[in-house]
């Protein structure tokens, strides 16, 4: 297993993500879902979260399914500014 140092960042975001999502667990689901988005939204910045969603975009992400349900109510960042 690869070091903490030589985790892709992909790796790290889905780590983090999961480990949100496993905090959680413990409430009823819409309350779950809702505190895992809002915890994105507020803590995690706007190129973290273009990261998510790319990687929401693969098949075999390695995500939470409350983080996959998430995302919906996860604000997507606009384009950066030229």
């Amino acid at each position: 297993m690869a070091s903490e140092g030589h985790k892709t960042t992909a790796t790290k975001l889905v780590y983090m993500a999961n480990q949100i999502a496993a905090f959680f667990h413990t409430q009823p689901k819409d309350e779950a879902v809702a505190g895992v988005a809002d915890h994105i939204n507020h803590f995690w910045e706007p190129r973290m979260r273009t990261q998510l969603f790319a990687i929401l975009e693969q098949e075999d992400n390695g995500l939470d399914d409350l983080v996959v349900e998430a995302a919906k109510q996860i604000r997507k960042p606009g384009p950066v500014p030229a």
